[in-house]
């Protein structure tokens, strides 16, 4: 596990703390209207913490207008995806497949640590729910003509509503005697109104988020919003009914008085909140204003933008069908192709003719190097892919239906990778010594192209001859020799296309050295070309692109 599976993890925790500010700044705005309102915007804020916006990205990517033609992407979705998603995975550092790293330890660490305290979450409310569970089985009917069971319990416990689907009013033993029936019909109405409401089952919601995202510290803050909206909600109502706020408020001082706050969060009581801020509004018995239409519109708008929203940036994204998206003139598979492990050794072949491939005797990583011109240091992945010495070797014979480029050739040979091989794998950027392929003091010396197909290949004088190359397609190449020994990045600042005759002969007895390598080609004698053509390879650390195999079959799908 590395800290690249945490970043979704982040995105939806900044998602949902954003999405509680804005509940935060709507109840604001609400605070003269009903209870009832403020509590379902920070339900609603609750309940984002257990659904990603990412759940309506994807949903949108399926409502997308496939047959519109394939289109840049608005720089507007570019923006929303860099403010929805701020935390993006760090790159990983090549390296081979199964090797350690000591930074995989802390997301390891800090999955411990949820698991503990998610565990310790899990007993404490198994415990609460089980000690009401014993109150309830030792408590006996009672007979009050409520549209609900109620029951009467020896405990010591305020009056509460328990159960989900199946709710049943608990009430403590003597509390008709303590309460006269006035604050006592009061007191019902309350409860009623929970079950009214589903309270308890909205609480349940909201205890779900604590138990997964107890390490979130806005999770317990908007638990005492949605305590403290609740029992508004209810006051309202009741008063709206009996409208005798001092037998109410009495009602309640007198089962607090005598009686324990409820145990539980679930289970909807008639004492929670701020006791000494709710009798003060309870007392003041202020009409709560309707909601006029332009705070109507507001809140549409605000649930249109939360769920429609994501939807909709996930159509923008929505990736076009296969019939659109791909260029119709541009082969993108061999027409026939035939991939085999080597089993006659031989001399290794590496031959691109227009419309074909031979490449015999040759390892998976060398394919790869190929496919996506990258230099053997920018390939990590296992040993039998990347090792050039690795005996696990194939033969690759494969045809276009018709004439085809380089770079078409190439493109064709990563599809037959993953056909043939099931590869996957992925780029990831990292600082790592290289070459900057720079012009020298004295300038090139070579001349500009003359507009024809680029092209390469041995020269009368035995070095070789590149025509209509680009610095970066040299670059490139250099990066590919393992004589270099590093990636080359064109550093030059030449734009267009170049002619030149890079010589390997009447070499400097000095500069052949004794690092003969690649055919008999030494550093020494490749660094002497480039300076015979004015350009010089400067060691230098920067960032280069790695391609990194994270699955291939060693055995190729049978042809």
């Amino acid at each position: 596990m590395t800290l690249a599976y945490l970043s979704p993890l982040a995105n939806h925790l900044w998602q949902s703390t954003l999405c509680a500010a804005v509940a935060w700044l709507l109840t604001l705005t609400l605070r003269k209207n009903r209870a009832a309102v403020r509590y379902w915007l920070w339900l609603a804020a609750s309940a984002k913490f257990l659904i990603p916006f990412s759940v309506l990205v994807i949903a949108g990517s399926q409502l997308g207008w496939r047959t519109a033609p394939a289109v840049r992407q608005p720089q507007l979705s570019l923006v929303m995806e860099e403010i929805s998603q701020p935390f993006m995975a760090p790159p990983r550092p090549a390296r081979l497949i199964g090797e350690r790293s000591p930074a995989d330890a802390f997301p390891a660490i800090l999955v411990g640590l949820w698991l503990c305290g998610f565990t310790i979450r899990c007993v404490c409310w198994s415990r609460l729910w089980g000690n009401i569970r014993a109150i309830r089985r030792t408590a006996a009917p009672l007979s009050l003509n409520l549209p609900i069971q109620v029951m009467s319990s020896p405990a010591r416990l305020e009056p509460g509503v328990f159960g989900i689907f199946k709710p049943a009013l608990l009430l403590p033993e003597g509390i008709a005697e303590r309460l006269t029936r006035p604050q006592l019909e009061a007191v019902l109405a309350h409860e009623l109104c929970h079950v009214r409401r589903r309270d308890n089952l909205t609480a349940s919601i909201h205890m779900v988020v604590e138990t997964i995202f107890w390490f979130h510290p806005l999770v317990w803050w908007i638990r005492e919003r949605l305590v403290e909206e609740r029992e508004r909600a209810c006051d309202e109502e009741v008063l709206r009914a009996v409208n005798e706020p001092e037998i109410y408020a009495q009602g309640i001082l007198n089962v607090c008085r005598f009686y324990l706050a409820s145990p539980l969060t679930s289970v909807s009581g008639v004492t929670g909140s701020n006791l000494k801020k709710r009798i003060e509004v309870i007392m003041a018995n202020r009409n709560a204003v309707s909601l006029n239409f332009g705070r109507i519109l507001l809140l549409t708008a605000a649930a249109v933008a939360a769920v429609a929203g994501p939807i909709a940036i996930g159509t923008l994204y929505a990736a076009p069908s296969s019939g659109q998206s791909r260029d119709q003139t541009s082969p993108t598979a061999f027409e026939v192709a035939s991939v085999k492990p080597n089993r006659s050794g031989g001399r290794t072949t590496r031959r691109i003719d227009p419309g074909k491939i031979t490449y015999i005797d040759i390892t998976l990583g060398e394919f790869i190097r190929m496919a996506y011109s990258l230099s053997y240091h920018q390939i990590s992945g296992p040993g039998w892919i990347v090792n050039a010495a690795s005996t696990d070797r194939y033969d690759v014979i494969a045809s276009s239906a018709g004439p085809a480029s380089r770079q078409e050739m190439m493109l064709m040979l990563r599809t037959l990778l993953v056909d043939k091989f099931h590869l996957a794998l992925h780029n990831e950027t990292r600082k790592v010594p290289m070459y900057a392929l720079i012009v020298a003091k004295n300038g090139p010396k070579f001349k500009a192209g003359d507009g024809g197909a680029m092209s390469t290949g041995p020269s009368a004088d035995g070095g070789y001859s590149f025509k209509n190359w680009t610095m970066s397609d040299f670059a490139n190449s250099l990066s590919m020799m393992e004589v270099v020994g590093r990636p080359v990045l064109d550093r030059t600042g030449l734009e267009g296309r170049y002619s030149f005759n890079a010589k390997l002969s009447d070499v400097p007895k000095e500069a052949s050295g004794p690092d003969v390598n690649d055919g008999g080609l030494s550093s020494g004698v490749l660094f002497w070309a480039l300076q015979d053509l004015g350009l010089e390879l400067e060691p230098r650390r920067d960032s280069v692109e790695f391609l990194v195999i994270d699955h291939a079959e060693k055995a190729p799908v049978e042809n």
